[in-house]
């Protein structure tokens, strides 16, 4: 069974900004210290692209964990999509969409995902991983959307 949820972050910085700010490997990495996230494969720097693929090592529950996304489509600055190539879900898509406002822009993240854990996957995946993951979510929000913190 598949999970899903959905974030919605606004900000004062034009969307082409958020934009950028969003596929950057160095914020994204800026944004998950807690969790000791690092690039280790594929684009490990700057900005990432269509077609494009990134290995991310992290500790989450205490497990060390290896992930590769790529994203699978862009459209600049409206939407782009990233999708688990290998790693610990059966199934897990990103589309992070991006909205100019009056004040600035706004970017929903549409996430779902399976977990690899069979019929107890279910209620760990509603119970406890998407909670983690709608919290890590809106927390790197935030944090791209503060962005005169942490310039581009």
């Amino acid at each position: 069974m598949t999970a899903s949820f959905v974030c919605r972050t606004e900000s004062p910085l034009p969307v082409e900004q958020l934009f950028d700010r969003a596929r950057s490997i160095d914020l994204h990495l800026d944004s998950q210290q807690a969790s000791g996230e690092r690039a280790v494969g594929g684009v490990t720097s700057g900005l990432i692209g269509e077609g494009q693929d990134v290995t991310w090592r992290a500790r989450h529950f205490g497990i060390p964990l290896t992930m590769t996304s790529r994203v699978t489509r862009l459209d600049f600055p409206r939407t782009f999509t990233d999708e688990q190539v290998a790693g610990p879900f059966k199934h897990f898509r990103h589309v992070h969409e991006f909205e100019r406002t009056p004040a600035g822009s706004v970017m929903t993240d549409r996430v779902e995902f399976t977990a690899p854990l069979g019929v107890l996957g279910r209620a760990v995946e509603r119970l406890v991983l998407a909670r983690y993951l709608e919290r890590l979510i809106t927390s790197r929000g935030r944090f791209l959307a503060a962005g005169a913190k942490n310039p581009l």
